[in-house]
């Protein structure tokens, strides 16, 4: 049989040196041209997944859905495609997966034609039983058609008993365990819905007399709409007839929302507890410089997340703020490349060193975060190449040593570099040198919380500590199989 000789093309992910982004959701109630407005929502919240998008729309009789692979602005950029998801009731979604393949079924949202009625959800989290609970469901006869976990609390809504479809959620949300943030579109009402922690974000806005629900203050900015408020931990908002009511079904918990919406997934112009983003970032760069301090030249970020961080390291040692590291904004999450040479160049498809800047200087390199340390030892290497003459890694967050089990893509524990080998040994790693990471201390300082009982109030950091607000019931630990293979076993059965 005669060889195939061509290279066939393949679709390669590229340099992706941080936590993988959650999705991103937004809803707009009793607005005309309701689409429109969810697809700019989106777009505002397009760093939180670039994988798949999708919309969904109610007209006062049906729905109308549109779910695509890649970006919001390649997808629902045309008024022919808008026109076709018409009337004034739209939510929708940004995937970036943790839990199923990448598969237009998995896109979201989700709906359920139901006994009680259409039902749409989006959905930005991970549930920590989604597979128990899917086995069960499939063993009393439902059929999935995605591998998504978002479906399950489709199919618990479906098969509940109760006959209000608020009812229907609630019987399913006491069902899931996790870290969810919900949106649900059903007929002419705006459903919103926070995980009793509050590790998963979810706002409310207003423009005019309609009221929003989305994932990030951002997402306001960019309609003219007003931040009201966050929904609560626990807290269902229902909104209808421009009206809004609260109801709080589940008992109540010390909220603890995740700590690296402060550090790094938060777009920087979000408004988080009051303050924007970027300046907390500043704050832990200022409370870095003063746990470690170093002579040094030049404080270079690796951008784009570690600006912020190195701008406020180098106002507080009052040395020179520069780029070193000059990154590439028109590289995509993916990159089509046949070549095995220029795909493991890895690094250099987004940085490249400013020569220039960096020749013979000492560097205070800053980073938000450091996971795997791969591309941290390329970064360092690449400076040396260029003609650093010393370069000092400084990271504006603690060691993270454990995964993440609520909708961020982390790497097991065998993976992450802190969770196997202490300071001195990361910093050979690396090649850099010196090293320091900011304190859990100092990352609370930074955030202006105040011990109690010498204890500070607590936010899910369980990256840093270990300490998880909801251990999972699904077997998700190290030397796991993937979920989606889990969830797809759970289908078998």
């Amino acid at each position: 049989m005669k060889k195939n000789t061509k290279i066939q093309k393949k679709k390669l992910k590229i340099y992706n040196p941080k936590l993988k982004e959650e999705c991103g959701i937004f809803g707009i109630s009793n607005i005309s041209d309701a689409s429109n407005l969810v697809a700019l929502g989106l777009h505002a919240l397009q760093h939180r997944g670039q994988e798949g998008c999708g919309i969904v729309s109610y007209d006062g009789k049906n729905y109308h859905a549109k779910k695509k692979f890649g970006l919001v602005g390649d997808n629902f950029n045309k008024e022919d495609v808008l026109s076709k998801l018409p009337g004034n009731y739209a939510i929708g979604h940004n995937r970036y997966s943790t839990t199923g393949g990448t598969t237009l079924r998995n896109v979201q949202p989700f709906f359920a034609d139901t006994n009680a009625g259409g039902i749409v959800v989006s959905h930005n989290g991970n549930l920590t039983n989604a597979i128990t609970l899917r086995k069960k469901l499939v063993k009393d006869g439902a059929i999935f058609y995605s591998t998504s976990d978002t479906e399950t609390i489709i199919q618990l809504i479906a098969k509940s008993k109760r006959e209000k479809k608020i009812d229907k959620i609630i019987d399913a949300l006491f069902q899931i365990q996790g870290a969810y943030a919900l949106v649900f579109l059903t007929q002419n009402t705006l459903i919103g819905v926070r995980d009793p922690f509050g590790i998963r974000p979810l706002i409310i806005g207003k423009l005019n007399n309609s009221y929003i629900l989305a994932s990030e203050t951002c997402a306001l900015d960019i309609i003219g709409a007003k931040f009201v408020r966050e929904v609560d931990n626990g807290e269902i908002v229902i909104i209808e007839n421009n009206e809004l009511k609260c109801i709080k079904p589940f008992p109540l918990k010390k909220q603890r929302p995740c700590v690296f919406e402060y550090i790094y997934f938060a777009r920087p112009d979000s408004i988080l507890n009051g303050k924007c983003a970027y300046e907390y970032r500043k704050d832990f760069g200022k409370e870095l410089a003063k746990e470690s301090d170093i002579e040094a030249d030049l404080i270079v970020p690796v951008p784009d997340s570690g600006n912020a961080a190195a701008i406020g390291y180098s106002q507080h040692v009052k040395r020179k703020f520069d780029l070193g590291l000059i990154r590439n904004h028109y590289v995509g999450r993916t990159f089509i490349e046949p070549v095995q040479k220029i795909r493991s160049l890895g690094v250099k498809l987004k940085l490249n060193a400013n020569k220039s800047t960096i020749k013979n200087k000492k560097i205070v390199l800053i980073d938000d975060s450091l996971v795997r340390g791969t591309t941290c030892y390329k970064i360092v290497k690449m400076l040396y190449d260029s003609g650093a003459k010393e370069v000092h890694v400084r990271i504006a967050s603690p060691e993270i040593k454990y995964p993440d089990f609520y909708g961020i893509d982390t790497p097991t524990k065998k993976e992450l570099l802190a969770a196997n080998k202490n300071n001195q040994e990361i910093c050979k790693y690396i090649n850099a040198k010196s090293l320091k990471f900011l304190s859990i201390d100092g990352m609370y300082k930074a955030m202006g919380f105040e011990k109690r009982n010498n204890i500070y109030p607590q936010l899910t950091d369980h990256y840093f500590t270990g300490d998880y607000p909801v251990e999972p019931i699904d077997d998700l630990r190290d030397d796991k199989i993937t979920q989606l293979s889990l969830l797809s076993t759970a289908s078998n059965n």
